[in-house]
C-alpha cells in the first residue's frame, strides 16, 4: 500500500522505517536550523516530535526559516511548525512547549520519553543545561554550533566537540563542558571564518545580544538537514558507506 514514506521505505526497509515511527525526538529551537531539521525528521516518519521554542515568527526570519512567511509573522514558531507537520503526516504526534529554556525550568521537558535530542538553540547557558540533562538521562544529543555570518554550508561537519577548531562557540562550549566534567559532545560546526558584519545594522533591537548575526537562505537549512540525517541514521541503525 502506498503511503507518505513509501520512497523512504524503499531505501531503508520496513523494519528501519518502523524504528523511526516508534521514536521520539525533542528539538529545541525552531529557527533556521531547527525548522528545517524538524521538517526533515517529519518527512522521514519519526513518530513523535517535541518542539521547544518561545519565539514568534518575525519578518527577518523569512530569509531562512521553513515556518516563516508573511502570513505567519507574529505566530509562535512551534505552533506553525506543528501545523506544517500535520499537513505532512497527520499521524505524527507533536508536542509543543512555548518556553525559553533555562537551568531553572528545563526539568519539565524530561517528563516524557525521549530517544534523541537536537539542540538548535543559541544561548550558551541553555545549551550547557541541556547537555548536562541529556547526560543525566543518558539520551543521545547533537548540538548545532554557530551558523550565523557564514556563506559556505558545504563546510559544515559533524564531529565530537573535542575535535573542533576555529568556531568561537565551540571554544566556549569545550571550556564550559570540561568544567562540568563533560568532555564529549556530538556537534555540527564549521571551520569557516565568519564574515565581519560589524558596522552593518538591520534596525532590529539586539536585546541582550551584543550583535545580531547575518544569515542567508542556503546555510542554516544545510545545517538542519545534516543534523536530521545524523539523527535518522542513529535512530534507524543505518550505516554510512564507510561502515561506521
Amino acid at each position: 500500500m502506498i503511503h507518505e514514506f513509501s520512497r523512504t521505505e524503499l531505501l531503508v526497509g520496513r523494519e528501519k522505517l518502523g524504528k523511526l515511527k516508534d521514536s521520539a525526538v525533542m528539538v529545541l529551537g525552531v529557527g533556521g536550523v531547527g525548522s528545517h531539521c524538524i521538517e526533515a525528521l517529519a518527512r522521514c516518519g519519526v513518530g513523535k516530535l517535541i518542539l521547544v521554542d518561545n519565539d514568534t515568527v518575525s519578518l527577518t526570519n523569512i530569509n531562512r526559516q521553513s515556518i516563516a512567511y508573511h502570513s505567519t509573522v507574529g505566530e509562535y514558531k512551534t505552533k506553525v511548525m506543528k501545523k506544517r507537520i500535520e499537513d505532512i503526516c497527520p499521524d505524527t504526534e507533536v508536542r509543543t512547549y512555548e518556553m525559553f529554556v533555562m537551568p531553572e525550568n528545563i526539568d519539565c521537558l524530561f517528563r516524557e520519553h525521549v530517544d534523541y535530542i537536537v539542540d538548535a538553540i543559541d544561548t550558551v547557558t541553555a545549551k550547557l543545561a541541556l547537555v548536562q540533562k541529556a547526560a543525566e538521562y543518558q539520551i543521545p544529543i547533537i548540538s548545532s554550533m554557530g551558523t550565523g555570518n557564514k556563506l559556505h554550508g558545504e563546510l559544515f561537519e559533524i564531529t565530537d566537540i573535542s575535535k573542533t577548531s576555529v568556531c568561537p562557540l565551540c571554544k566556549v562550549m569545550r571550556k564550559e563542558l570540561r568544567a562540568r566534567g563533560i568532555r564529549h559532545l556530538k556537534v555540527l560546526y564549521s571551520r569557516e571564518k565568519p564574515v565581519d558584519t560589524s558596522g552593518r545594522e538591520t534596525g532590529e533591537a539586539s536585546g541582550a545580544r551584543r550583535s545580531i548575526p547575518g544569515s542567508i537562505s542556503f546555510v542554516p537549512p544545510v545545517a538542519g538537514l545534516l543534523i536530521a540525517g545524523e539523527v535518522i541514521r542513529d535512530l534507524a541503525g543505518l550505516q554510512d558507506e564507510s561502515g561506521n
